[in-house]
C-alpha cells in the first residue's frame, strides 16, 4: 500500500491535504474553548451601565468585577470615580465587610473634597454597625451589648467623624441615632461589668467600672443604675462620704425612689 501511494502523486497530495484539514480542525476547536470577553471595546459609559445594571439585579459578583475593568480600562473620569463609590455597597451587599472597608478607606484617601466623600464615612460606620452573624446566634438571641466593644467603638467614631465634618449631610440624622443607641449599648455592656463585680463583692473594681461609666457614657441610659452601684461600693468600702455625695446626685437627677434600692 505504502509503494503504490509513492507511485501515486494524487494520493499523497489528498492525503496531505487531509492531514491539514484535521490539523486545522484541531486547532479551531482548542481555540473554541477560549471565553470571550464580553465586554470588549465597550466605552467607560457602557461599561458603567452594565455594571450598575448587575448591581440592581442583586448580581454582586459581576458588578463587582465589570467596576473594577471599568475602573482598569479607564482609570480616569466621572464613571472611574462612581464606581470606586458604588463599589462599597456592593461589597458590603455581598456580605465582604473587610473588603467594603478597604474600598470606603480609598475612595476617602482619593477623593477628600468629592461632594459623595460623606456617603463612603457614612458606608465605614454601616459596616461595622451591622453584627456579622455567628452560629451561636442561630440558637438564642444575643444581647447586643455581650459584643466585642471594640466593634462598636470604631462604628461610633465613623458615625462620629461623618457628624463632625459633614454636620449638614443627609445621612448625619441618621449617624445620629446610631451614635445614640451604640453610646446606649456600649454604656450597658459596661454597666454588665460591674455588676459581675458588686456580685464578686470586689468593690473597688465595681466603683472604678461605673465611674468609668460616668464619665464616658452621660446621657446613656445607663447612668441611674451606675450610680446606684457607685453608692453600694462606696458603702462596703466604708467611703461614707462619697456614698452619701454620690446619693444626692442620683436624687437630683432620679427623685427619691431612685434612692430606695437594696442591691
Amino acid at each position: 500500500m505504502l509503494y503504490c501511494a509513492a507511485r501515486n502523486p494524487n494520493m499523497m497530495m489528498k492525503r496531505l491535504k487531509t492531514l491539514i484539514l484535521l490539523f486545522s480542525l484541531m486547532l479551531l476547536a482548542g481555540c473554541g474553548g477560549e471565553d470571550v470577553d464580553p465586554l470588549a471595546g465597550l466605552s467607560a459609559a457602557e461599561l458603567y451601565a452594565k455594571a450598575k445594571d448587575r448591581f440592581d439585579s442583586k448580581d454582586y459578583v459581576t458588578a463587582i468585577d465589570y467596576y473594577e475593568t471599568l475602573e482598569s480600562r479607564y482609570p480616569f473620569g466621572k464613571y472611574a470615580t462612581q464606581a470606586q463609590l458604588d463599589i462599597i455597597s456592593a461589597y458590603y451587599l455581598y456580605e465582604e465587610p473587610e473588603s467594603a472597608t478597604a474600598a470606603a478607606d480609598r475612595f476617602i484617601k482619593l477623593h477628600p473634597r468629592h461632594p459623595s466623600v460623606d456617603y463612603a464615612y457614612y458606608m465605614k460606620g454601616i459596616i461595622n454597625f451591622g453584627l456579622q452573624d455567628s452560629i451561636i446566634d442561630a440558637f438564642y438571641t444575643r444581647d447586643i451589648a455581650d459584643y466585642d466593644q471594640s466593634i462598636m467603638k470604631q462604628s461610633y467614631e465613623d458615625f462620629s467623624v461623618l457628624v463632625n465634618r459633614f454636620p449638614d449631610s443627609k445621612y448625619t440624622p441618621d449617624s445620629i441615632k446610631r451614635m445614640v443607641y451604640l453610646r446606649n449599648q456600649l454604656a450597658r455592656s459596661e454597666l454588665k461589668v460591674a455588676e459581675f463585680y458588686l456580685g464578686r463583692r470586689a468593690w473597688l473594681a465595681a466603683a472604678n467600672r461605673a465611674k468609668n461609666l460616668l464619665e464616658t457614657y452621660q446621657g446613656s441610659d445607663s447612668i441611674e443604675r451606675a450610680l446606684q452601684i457607685q453608692i453600694l461600693a462606696y458603702q462596703h468600702l466604708k467611703l461614707d462620704k462619697l456614698a452619701e455625695d454620690t446619693r444626692r446626685i442620683l436624687i437630683l437627677n432620679y427623685g427619691e425612689k431612685a434612692a430606695n434600692f437594696s442591691s
